[in-house]
C-alpha cells in the first residue's frame, strides 16, 4: 500500500482498508507474548493516551468495554470469482456439522479465559462464506449451545448475512427466532448474467422471494449488499440496480466498490496470466476506479432522492437512527472475539487472527486450545491511528473524540495530511468536526494510507 496516487485501473491488491497495522505486520510469535496473557488477563489494558494512561482510580471497568462475538460460516454454494475470503464449497453435511460443533467448543474455551467469561455480549455478526448455507436444524443447534455458554439476548444488534438462493420461509424463520436484529441479504446485482459471469449462486427471481418474505417475518433491519464494477457492469444496467434497490425500500443499502484482492479467482488468473499486480486492471474486465465512484456518487444521489441518507462511504439509511453496532463498535475499539477458520478477533488490546485452513483449525479447537495463528498488540499511537483512520470512512469525526480518548488532537497530530486533502478538495471542514467531501468520502479507502505510520505505507496489506 501506497502514499503515491492511486491508479485509476483496478490492480490486483487490497484497497478496502479493515484494519490498522496492516495484518501483514502481524507475526505468529505474538500469539504466546501477546495474545494469550490477553485473554488471561480479568482487566483490559486501559486505551492509553500517548505518554499518559486514562485509566485509574473510578475508570471503567471491564464491563464497560464492549464485547462482541463474530462467527465465520465458511460454507458456500459456489465461489465467487472476487471473494477473497476463505470459504470451502466441497464440505458435505457431515463435515458442515463437525465445524459447527467446532464453533461452539471454541466459544466454550474463550468463556474460560478471564478476558471474557461472564461478560455480556454487546453485539453478534455471523459472516461467512453464507451462514444461510447451513439448514434449519444446524444453525438452531449451534445456537442453543452458544446460548448455554453466554446468552447474547441482550444483545443490542444481532446481523445474519445470507444468500438469496439459501433462503426458504422456514429458515428465514428460524434466523428471526434467533433474535437477529439485521438481516444482509448479499444481492450484489439484478442481473442473472452479471450474477453468472462473476460466480454467484443466486438468480433474480430468488432476491424477491427472499426479500418479501423476509419483510413478511418483520425484522427490524434488512440491509441490501451491491457491488459497483462487477464483470460486465454497465451504466445501463447500474442504474437498473438502483431503481430495482429503491423501489424494494431497504432499511439500509451497503455499497462496495470491486477491486481484486490477490487471492480471488480474477486475480490469480491475471497474475498466471503474466499481467501482475501492476496494469493487470486493463486486462481483469472490471471497471476503473473513476467509473466505480461514479456509480457509487450516482447511487447516493438517488438513494438521497428517496428520502435515505448517507451514513458512510459504503452505507445509505432510510431512517436517520438506523444505526451499525458491528461496525461502530469495532471502529470505537470494542473487544470481539472471532470464532471460526481464519477469523479476526481483538480482546484487551491484542489483534488476533485464528489458524486459516480447515483441518488444523478444527484439530486445535478439538484438542482444546484457542486456535490462534498471528497477533499484534499495537502500540498507543497505532490505536490512535487505527481508530482515526476507520472512523474517518463516516464521513466525518470530531477531533474532541481523540481529544478525550488518547490526549492526542489529531488537527495537530494530521496537519499536513489533512491540510493536504484539503488543498486537493478531499476536505470540507478542518476544525470542530474533520469533514470529507462527497469526493473525498468516495475515495477515503485510498486517502486513508497517508495516515499511516511511515514504516506501514509501503508494505503488503495482509
Amino acid at each position: 500500500m501506497s502514499t503515491a496516487a492511486a491508479p485509476d485501473r483496478t490492480e490486483v491488491g487490497s484497497y478496502f482498508v479493515a484494519n490498522y497495522p496492516p495484518f501483514s505486520v502481524w507475526t505468529k510469535e505474538a500469539v504466546a507474548k501477546d495474545a494469550r496473557p490477553a485473554l488471561a488477563e480479568a482487566r483490559p489494558r486501559g486505551t492509553a493516551a500517548l505518554g499518559s494512561s486514562l485509566r485509574g482510580a473510578g475508570a471503567p471497568g471491564l464491563s464497560d468495554i464492549p464485547l462482541g462475538l463474530y462467527l465465520h460460516i465458511p460454507f458456500c454454494r459456489k465461489r465467487c470469482h472476487f471473494c477473497y475470503f476463505r470459504v470451502y464449497t466441497d464440505k458435505n453435511a457431515g463435515d458442515v456439522q463437525s465445524y459447527l460443533d467446532v464453533l461452539a467448543r471454541e466459544w466454550e474455551l474463550y468463556n474460560e479465559e478471564r478476558a471474557i467469561a461472564g461478560r455480556p455480549l454487546n453485539f453478534v455478526y455471523f459472516g461467512g462464506g453464507t451462514p444461510s448455507y447451513i439448514s434449519t436444524r444446524q444453525l438452531e443447534r449451534l445456537v442453543s449451545r452458544l446460548d448455554a455458554v453466554s446468552s447474547w439476548r441482550s444483545a443490542e444488534e444481532i446481523t445474519f448475512e445470507c444468500e438469496p438462493g439459501t433462503l426458504s420461509e422456514s429458515k428465514l424463520a428460524a434466523i428471526r427466532g434467533i433474535g437477529v436484529t439485521r438481516l444482509s441479504l448479499g444481492i450484489e446485482n439484478f442481473d442473472d448474467t452479471i450474477l453468472e459471469a462473476n460466480g454467484r449462486a443466486h438468480r433474480s427471481p430468488e432476491i424477491g422471494r427472499a426479500y418479501d418474505c423476509a419483510r413478511s417475518l418483520d425484522f427490524p433491519q434488512i440491509n441490501i449488499d451491491l457491488i459497483a464494477g462487477m464483470l460486465g457492469e454497465t451504466d445501463a444496467n447500474w442504474k437498473t440496480c438502483v431503481r430495482k434497490t429503491i423501489d424494494m425500500a431497504p432499511d439500509s443499502v451497503t455499497i462496495y466498490q470491486m477491486e481484486l484482492p490477490f487471492n480471488t479467482t480474477i486475480s490469480k488468473g491475471l497474475l498466471a496470466a503474466g499481467g501482475g499486480a501492476h496494469g493487470a486492471g486493463d486486462q481483469s474486465g472490471v471497471a476503473s476506479w473513476s467509473t466505480k465512484r461514479r456509480w457509487v456518487q450516482e447511487a447516493f444521489e438517488a438513494l438521497e432522492g428517496a428520502g435515505y441518507r448517507i451514513g458512510s462511504a459504503y452505507t445509505a439509511v432510510r431512517n436517520p437512527s438506523t444505526k451499525f453496532i458491528y461496525r461502530d463498535r469495532l471502529w470505537q475499539g470494542a473487544d470481539m472475539v472471532g470464532l471460526g477458520v481464519a477469523s479476526f478477533g481483538y480482546v484487551n488490546g491484542v489483534h488476533m487472527q485464528n489458524l486459516d485452513t480447515f483441518e488444523p483449525y478444527c484439530e486445535a479447537v478439538q484438542a482444546g486450545t484457542i486456535p490462534l495463528a498471528r497477533a499484534l498488540r499495537p502500540s498507543d499511537e497505532e490505536r490512535f491511528i487505527r481508530e482515526f483512520v476507520l472512523q474517518l470512512k463516516l464521513g466525518s469525526i470530531a477531533p474532541s473524540y481523540f481529544q478525550a480518548k488518547y490526549g492526542v488532537d489529531p488537527l495537530v497530530r494530521f496537519h499536513d495530511q489533512l491540510a493536504k486533502l484539503a488543498e486537493e478538495g478531499y476536505l470540507t471542514n478542518v476544525d470542530d468536526r474533520v469533514t470529507l467531501s462527497r469526493e473525498g468520502l468516495l475515495r477515503v479507502d485510498s486517502l486513508l494510507p497517508r495516515f499511516f505510520k511511515p514504516e506501514h505505507t509501503a508494505v503488503r496489506y495482509t
